[in-house]
């Protein structure tokens, strides 16, 4: 239990959530996410425990929905992963958040992935099913009721796994990051943003206490918790 961060600072606003905030910043800010998410993110044991077992028993075309993508950079390291593979694997990204659709329309990609400014409530209206749910680093963002919607609406849209990767909240992780993100990551938002995503994230416990029946948590090295719901298993 951490003895300084001890609760959630869900007074924290963070500067790229801010509509007002400088483009170039942000876009600085996506562009160095891939690195941070390669270095922490451990995105690679995620797609070879969970993701690909899910995918090899896809009932039809294997798809992969990230919600929440920002700028895209967890769906091409899976497309990596998957083309290592040999896996025909469609891949969808969507952001309510225009800015980062914009972002991603700049950038080049494969004929299977798609970016739409949408929400998650917006393709389970529409009936739409995936293969694999995902997100990265958005459950520390959402209010309790918030949460709650999308777990709802994530387990409309997956066929066979959910997985919601986050920071869990440590002085230890805090008092790392502190130091050496401002060192590597500059002119970009990734430093202090990092800092406060921190403080607002939560501990195994916690979350474990506010998701639905059928869902996990776990912790993964390092400071990290994956929120999981697999089909059959509620």
């Amino acid at each position: 239990m951490p003895l300084h961060l001890r609760k959630r600072d869900t007074d924290l606003k963070e500067y790229m959530d801010d509509p007002e905030c400088d483009l170039q910043m942000l876009y600085a800010t996506y562009d160095q996410f891939e690195t941070v998410n390669r270095l922490i993110g451990g995105w690679r044991r995620i797609y070879k425990s969970e993701i690909r077992p899910a995918l090899l028993a896809a009932d039809s075309q294997a798809s992969v929905l990230d919600i929440g993508c920002g700028g895209g950079d967890i769906l091409r390291m899976l497309g990596t992963f998957c083309e290592e593979d040999s896996l025909d694997v469609q891949f969808t990204g969507i952001e309510p958040d225009n800015r980062a659709i914009e972002y991603v329309e700049k950038q080049t990609w494969p004929d299977n992935y798609s970016f739409l400014n949408a929400t998650s409530h917006d393709l389970a209206r529409q009936d739409s099913t995936f293969t694999v749910v995902i997100s990265n680093h958005l459950i520390h963002h959402l209010t309790k009721p918030e949460l709650n919607s999308i777990c709802d609406d994530a387990e409309l849209l997956a066929d066979k796994l959910v997985i919601f990767s986050d920071i869990e909240r440590s002085d230890i992780g805090y008092l790392f990051f502190g130091t050496l993100a401002p060192l590597f990551f500059r002119h970009s938002f990734i430093a202090a943003d990092g800092i406060r995503s921190i403080r607002r994230s939560y501990r195994k416990n916690e979350l474990q206490s506010l998701l639905p029946d059928g869902w996990r948590v776990n912790r993964q090295f390092p400071f990290r918790l994956l929120a999981t719901f697999k089909r059959g298993e509620i």
